[in-house]
């Protein structure tokens, strides 16, 4: 099992002096110890997760402080962005980082990330794959044929030229089957979480990925690439990582109650969390706080997260990327990845796979 780190940040109106501390030391640790990879995220217009407006303006600060660690966004919101910008600026990632990028794209889901390209928001899913393909042809050196500012057509390729040839990339997924297939037809790995989803539901999922995976020609064995996130923190004492996880998981899941619920995302009926009763809400923090602890994390002491892995390996995952960041104070977050190094060297089956190891299709 592969162990990363991922940082979705719970508040960033918080007042810090240092908002990019947990970030920076969070990917030396990782880049020292033999950790896979760095996962940053792409979030827009809300306190939660708003620290990240850019993933590869994280991602080359992470490039400026590591020399082994994978450098991967998770995710490029692939409908609000032109395709040629996507592939300079992660070219120039790859550049600095010494060709360590790999990017997850993703369809996004709230409506007011699209006031960036309001037109896209319908077609997203559909924009989305045309994107993923139009940037992997201009990292290879292809032309893309675009419109000028007279109105001509024109042929233009991306500079500056990355280090890999092939982009690495996947495929973000909070949850629905066909993204799990459009996934495996494409090529692409697969990013996803247990937000709405238990590993039983995630093993039908990648089983119908890898099926499709397997289909494509010239796989020559290749199976694909799923990385899961899951909140993570980790003590000597179960009682004591509880108690120090209780109060920011419960105010983060609390914080993107609204984005969730408001969101009508995975097909299900919008609804307005301003609308529902405080003690609704409690309970539904309240029910996922007990859901996440047990089951849905990398939460308490090593032992009881080692058989959590276990069953995530067995639900066919690849790739734990372990979201620390959710308002652990940093310096027990950072005295806690001791513990997560531990779990990752007693979970080691096979040597940590290279930087570049990764889903290239």
């Amino acid at each position: 099992m592969d162990f990363s780190l991922f940082y979705f940040a719970n508040d960033s109106a918080a007042p810090g002096s240092d908002p990019y501390r947990l970030l920076l030391s969070g990917a030396r640790f990782a880049d020292e110890r033999g950790f896979t990879a760095v996962w940053t995220p792409e979030r827009h217009f809300h306190p939660f997760g708003g620290l990240y407006p850019n993933p590869a303006v994280a991602g080359a600060a992470v490039a400026a402080v590591t020399e082994r660690v994978g450098i991967r966004a998770g995710s490029v919101v692939a409908p609000l962005h032109h395709p040629l910008r996507i592939a300079e600026e992660w070219a120039v990632v790859d550049n600095l980082s010494g060709g360590r990028v790999g990017l997850s794209f993703a369809s996004g889901w709230h409506a007011v990330d699209f006031a960036l390209r309001p037109e896209n928001y319908e077609d997203r899913r559909s924009v989305l794959l045309e994107t993923v393909e139009q940037v992997r042809g201009l990292w290879r050196g292809e032309e893309l044929t675009v419109r000028d500012g007279a109105g001509q057509d024109a042929s233009v390729r991306s500079y500056p030229r990355p280090v890999q040839r092939e982009l690495p990339f996947w495929i973000t997924s909070a949850g629905g089957v066909e993204t799990f297939r459009n996934a495996g037809r494409a090529g692409a790995g697969v990013l996803t979480h247990l937000l709405g989803q238990d590993l039983d539901e995630l093993t039908e999922k990648i089983a119908a990925y890898r099926e499709e995976y397997a289909a494509q020609a010239g796989t020559d064995g290749d199976t694909g690439h799923v990385a899961l996130m899951v909140h993570t923190y980790l003590d000597e004492d179960d009682e004591a990582a509880r108690s120090a996880v209780r109060g920011p998981l419960c105010a983060y899941l609390r914080s993107s109650l609204g984005l969730v619920l408001g969101s009508g995302a995975g097909g299900r009926r919008r609804i307005d969390p301003e609308k529902l009763q405080e003690k609704d809400i409690d309970f539904l923090v309240e029910r996922s706080f007990e859901r996440y602890y047990d089951d849905g994390g990398l939460l308490g002491q090593v032992d009881k997260a080692r058989a959590q892995v276990e069953r995530i390996r067995a639900a066919g995952v690849d790739e734990i990327a372990c979201l620390i960041d959710f308002g652990v104070p940093d310096e027990q977050v950072l005295a806690g990845l001791e513990h997560l190094d531990r779990l990752r060297v007693a979970c080691a089956t096979t040597a940590p796979a290279t930087a570049t190891a990764t889903v290239t299709a």
